[in-house]
């Protein structure tokens, strides 16, 4: 049989979907596993991961069903949420490719004013090999709106309540955002191609006729 048949079709999308769960389960239980080892603390960057991976689940199992049964109605659902899906990833991996130094500045003092005290402990405590970082900026006076956290404690204090060997954050931030942000735009837009591809494969394998049903069925 030729791979534009009804069966490699079927195929196709069931190795899709399967591939789509497995990544929906990391997104899963690799949050979980850091909250529960201490590794992250904000319950928002946890919970959002997990609802993420939850979401992309309901997406596989919705075309798992479709692809299996040839269910009409689950694959029109599926391909129209993946479509959807497509657009957004494909927009946001752009972006991120996309930005400059001075948005990425804005993005970061953003992120960091809107972080909780606790996730901003965390990150001070991860950033420079562990031995840490004190605030966004060292110069904390010629950034009166950017949220402040104490640094007593941190390795880079050695002791000292004013850590005045401690390097800022942004820095540190700057470089890790760079690298994340081409890296995620990079992995969105190879990502978005195959929600692109799992959306030809629905559509084409709808319109296909069962061999082995009845000839005179409905398509």
């Amino acid at each position: 049989m030729v791979c534009g048949g009804f069966q490699c079709s079927k195929n196709a999308l069931i190795a899709l979907n399967s591939l789509y769960i497995i990544v929906a389960l990391i997104l899963i239980i690799v949050p979980s596993v850091a909250k529960t080892q201490a590794y992250v603390s904000s319950l928002y960057i946890v919970g959002g991961i997990i609802a993420c991976g939850i979401f992309l689940m309901f997406v596989a199992i919705i075309g798992l069903v479709g692809a299996a049964k040839h269910h009409q109605v689950c694959l029109f659902f599926y391909m129209v949420i993946l479509f959807l899906v497509f657009l957004i990833q494909f927009s946001v991996s752009i972006a991120c490719l996309s930005l400059g130094d001075n948005q990425r500045q804005g993005l970061i003092e953003k992120s960091w004013n809107s972080a909780s005290e606790s996730t901003l402990n965390d990150i001070q405590r991860s950033l420079h090999n562990g031995n840490g970082c004190c605030n966004l900026y060292k110069n904390v006076t010629g950034y009166p709106d950017i949220q402040t956290v104490p640094c007593e404690g941190l390795p880079c204090c050695e002791g000292n309540a004013t850590c005045p060997k401690c390097p800022q954050c942004f820095d540190k931030l700057d470089f890790l955002w760079e690298n994340g942000l081409h890296i995620s735009g990079g992995v969105g837009l190879f990502f978005s191609f195959t929600e692109l591809v799992g959306v030809y494969l629905a559509v084409r394998y709808r319109n296909q006729k069962d061999p082995r049903a009845n000839p005179s069925a409905f398509l």
